[in-house]
């Protein structure tokens, strides 16, 4: 000790372990012990270790208490060499070694103390791996804002959210949350939201299910601030935000603005990080408290309370049917719309109705229920109601005297009208508030942009209502247009739906945003599929039966598929892809048409083909399916070409009930296949695919195949459905190699989406990419010779 060292001031603070870092600018190095091996450039980095006790500082190693401090005062200190020993094992034992100053030839003054890394690569993980370790041994870093591989870790994370309603007169339920989400790092808030807008668009594992999950919790993803800053995020902690709310960071906008309704999805994704007591580094602010508020309104299925059926409801509900009455009420008692997407057969309209008396019976139907529908089903709609819930009064509003009803409409508890008639009827509708509105088929809508649509937005009602079997024919698209009306906001507005949803979803194959869409409508979709809930149902056989093309109709088919596959490629030369959709849809229906029969094709090359091979095909089939007593629905897209087996029928002396767009009386044919002796019912799929029940019948036959398995599957659901005792087998018929087959195989495509988002395949425009058209005008595979004979069929 120097002289006098007992009469100096004592210093008795805590020992603070103090790590400097620094970056050195150098002409050369030598290699030592394999330290700046893997250094390259003319920089090299160190951190400079010291103990510090208040102002004082002394460097490991060091055994004497007397310093002095910045002002020049001497002072003698209390060391803690325990807490120092400690935290120098702590030090070296995260790789850090010594570096002499003779190792380094520098551009300026060389720290002593100095330590250093193996490698570059060590450095480059020191703050998201080595740093957290050092901070627990009780390190404090110091690392100066040029540190090359400085990196900022977020010491707190915040999540904030307001009612962005509250100053307006907007319903409770259809409200909107402002979510802000923020770190902190470094002693300051920066928001999150950006951060998480720059890794979401930079690295596609975030958007692909399988790869986000295979990211390590452990990991950590680099983010670079606009002041070059650069922070750290841990890949544990932003997971649950990416599989669960990724849509909400697709702009670089700070504020997030959230239907009431995604309350669910914001708990999921915050539930692994609120502040308590176990985790010192959770979600901090009082949302959880404002979300389980929001989530009370919000709960699922699990949760919905059981209901028996009304009195004098004449229909022995089964239990899926009460246990879809119970979801009505709940959709009724907490102020939400929903989609019953029950498929086909399985009683939409006596679940409608049942829910419609219950209403009725607790006096809350104290305004009628007003039911759009297809033209098709107002007489199934009167009849059921007649027969299941005569206590409710139903007024329809259909027909050339309907004038008069309108008036009507407060006295009664269920009006009837169709979409054909809603904008001509818009103004008398609108005089009126309804109870419940409820859309009968409500794929009818899909379009927001028509006029039946633009209506049943403007009509006034305490609860909506759709009901459906294919919730989705065509895109998501459709998804986005019941939503708009059955709860306006709370997928955005189209333009928005289309970038956060449907582009990802249908172009990419954006996996995360699928699962995150279909976890969000979960709570106001409600469907069951009848190998679930219909097990007393018969089984239903599909059987492929194949015919390939001879002669003449063969060569006519390669003539027109040649002609228009080169005319599609002009015109998408010409005028691009995008714009080329009606020729594109021209082609492939003179194709289909070809398939089906060439005389659908009014030129006089078709003219002169004499070879029909599936409609030999089919009259192979109808006289030995009748004779064995089958009753066949028989469909087509075509109605021409149900006026060609029509002209067949009538030579074999077969009987036979049609049903198009034409026709005006629709029970009496209903009536004389279902009930009467006639075995076969000519029906076209656009009018006969909804809203009959045809039970009588045990075999369908597609004559031609359409683009859309769902609308397939209604139509085949005319006949397999409750109240069916026998078993339906089901015949499509597809000339091999062409088109038709190849449509098979693009509804297979379509069936991972529809499983996973309801979505399916469309009509009217063309979904599919130039890789699928070139697929469907390719050319007919080679005749088989031991398939030479015409007509010869082929089972799959």
């Amino acid at each position: 000790q120097p002289p006098g060292a007992a009469t100096l001031p004592l210093l008795d603070v805590p020992c603070q372990p103090l790590l400097h870092l620094q970056t050195l600018q150098c002409w050369s190095w030598r290699k030592h012990r394999g330290y700046g091996v893997d250094y390259a450039g003319r920089e090299y980095d160190v951190a400079v270790p010291a103990f510090a006790y208040g102002e004082a500082r002394f460097e490991p190693g060091s055994i004497h208490d007397v310093t002095a401090l910045p002002d020049g005062r001497a002072v003698r200190v209390k060391r803690d060499p325990a807490r120092e020993e400690a935290a120098w094992r702590a030090l070296l034992g995260a790789g850090f070694q010594p570096v002499k100053p003779a190792w380094l030839v520098t551009t300026g003054p060389r720290p002593e103390g100095m330590l250093g890394l193996e490698s570059e690569t060590h450095w480059s993980h020191f703050f998201t791996l080595t740093a957290p370790a050092l901070r627990g041994a009780g390190w404090q870093i110091d690392c100066p804002k040029d540190f090359r591989h400085r990196v900022l870790v977020p010491t707190d994370w915040h999540v904030d959210i307001a009612d962005a309603d509250a100053d307006t007169d907007e319903d409770e339920g259809n409200g909107w949350l402002q979510v802000s989400l923020g770190i902190e790092v470094d002693g300051r808030r920066i928001d999150l939201a950006p951060m998480l807008h720059a890794v979401f668009r930079q690295d596609p594992r975030w958007l692909d299910r399988k790869q986000l999950e295979a990211i390590s919790d452990d990991a950590r993803v680099l983010v670079q601030l606009f002041d070059g800053e650069r922070v750290a995020l841990p890949a544990g902690r932003i997971k649950p935000l990416a599989r669960t709310l990724v849509d909400l960071f697709d702009s670089p906008s700070a504020s997030i603005k959230v239907s009431r309704f995604d309350a669910p999805r914001l708990a999921e994704a915050l539930a692994d990080g609120w502040q308590g007591d176990a985790q010192a580094d959770g979600w901090q602010g009082d949302a959880q408290a404002v979300l389980d508020k929001m989530i009370e309104r919000i709960r699922g299925a699990g949760q919905i309370a059981p209901v028996a059926a009304p009195e004098g409801f004449a229909l022995d509900l089964r239990p899926y049917q009460l246990e879809g009455l119970a979801w009505l009420q709940h959709l009724r008692a907490h102020g939400f719309g929903g989609i019953l997407a029950d498929d086909m057969g399985l009683g939409k309209t006596a679940q409608t109705l049942a829910h419609l008396l219950t209403e009725k019976h607790a006096g809350r139907l104290d305004k009628p229920a007003l039911v759009v529908l297809p033209t098709s089903l107002v007489f199934n709609w009167q009849r059921e109601a007649e027969r299941f819930a005569p206590q409710l009064r139903v007024l329809n509003l259909r027909g050339s005297g309907r004038a008069a009803n309108f008036e009507k409409i407060p006295a009664h508890d269920v009006c009837l009208t169709t979409y054909p008639l809603l904008w001509r009827d818009r103004e008398k509708l609108a005089a009126h508030a309804y109870h419940s509105l409820i859309l009968d088929e409500a794929q009818t809508v899909k379009n927001a942009a028509s006029q039946a649509a633009q209506v049943v937005r403007t009509l006034r009602a305490e609860h909506r209502l759709c009901l459906t079997g294919t919730p989705l024919e065509n895109h998501l698209g459709e998804l986005w247009s019941q939503f708009d009306f059955l709860l306006p906001g709370f997928l955005g507005d189209t333009k928005d739906f289309a970038a956060r949803w449907r582009t990802p979803i249908e172009k990419r194959g954006d996996t995360v945003r699928r699962e995150i869409l279909a976890r969000r409508i979960a709570p106001f979709i409600l469907r069951r599929r009848k190998e679930e809930v219909a097990k007393e149902l018969p089984p239903k056989t599909i059987v492929v039966r194949s015919v390939e093309l001879e002669g003449r109709q063969r060569d006519l088919y390669e003539t027109v598929r040649a002609t228009m596959d080169a005319r599609i490629r002009d015109e998408i030369a010409a005028r691009g892809y995008a714009r080329s959709q009606i020729v594109i849809l021209d082609a492939l229906l003179k194709l289909r048409q070809v398939c089906c029969d060439p005389r659908l094709i009014h030129t006089d090359a078709a003219a002169k083909v004499k070879e029909r091979a599936k409609l030999d095909l089919l009259m192979d089939m109808l006289p030995e399916l009748v004779e064995e007593g089958r009753k066949v629905l028989l469909f087509s897209q075509f109605t021409s070409m149900l006026g060609l087996i029509a002209t067949e029928l009538d030579a074999r002396k077969i009987k036979y009930v049609t049903l198009t767009g034409d026709t005006a009386d629709r029970e009496t044919p209903v009536r004389q296949f279902q009930d009467g002796p006639v075995p076969v019912f000519l029906i076209s799929l656009k009018a006969g695919g909804v809203g009959l029940n045809l039970t009588a019948a045990d075999t369908v036959i597609h004559f031609d195949p359409w683009w859309n398995p769902a609308v397939e599957n209604q139509a085949t659901d005319r006949a397999h459905r409750l109240g069916q005792t026998k078993a339906v087998f089901v015949y499509k018929l597809v000339v091999a190699g062409s088109i038709e087959e190849k449509i098979l195989a693009l509804q297979e495509k379509k069936a991972d989406l529809a499983a996973g988002i309801l979505a399916e395949d469309h009509e009217g425009t063309v979904k599919f990419g130039e890789d699928d058209i070139r697929a469907l005008l390719a050319p007919l595979p080679e005749v088989k010779s031991e398939a030479k004979k015409p007509g010869r069929p082929r089972e799959g």
